[in-house]
């Protein structure tokens, strides 16, 4: 009996050590960290174009929604539309802010053309 107790709190700890792991290292809980704090971050499942992407900076929440198509050599992303999930956040934001979301953005698809919605659109329009 003392043999069994032994192994079920030694496998209870491997437990706990592994959970307490995957909760560190979890990527959306540091999203939502980033997102409290206001700082950069990108959260994002390259391998799955299903999934939009996340990224968050000065405490806004931008989601980018994914389109895949086709290139000279393969199938990738070639459409990217973004937008804000809040736009009275954008306050104080300047098309320097959004080119770099571009070239963050542009790492990650190089073959994607990044469109942004209202409000956004019409403060990068003379980009183009």
């Amino acid at each position: 009996m003392a043999f069994f107790i032994r192994l079920l709190v030694i496998a209870l700890i491997f437990y706990l050590f592994y959970r307490l792991i995957r909760y560190v290292l979890d990527p959306k809980r540091k999203f939502d960290a980033a997102v409290e704090e206001g700082t950069y971050y990108f959260f994002d499942d390259v391998t799955n174009v299903r999934k939009n992407f996340f990224i968050t900076m000065r405490g806004v929440v931008f989601e980018g929604e994914k389109y895949l198509g086709t290139t000279e050599e393969a199938f990738e992303v070639v459409s990217i539309f973004v937008w804000a999930h809040d736009p009275h956040k954008l306050q104080g934001f300047t098309k320097e802010d959004f080119y770099f979301l571009q070239k963050e953005i542009a790492m990650n698809y190089p073959n994607a053309k990044i469109s942004w919605k209202n409000p956004i659109e019409q403060l990068m329009k003379d980009q183009e």
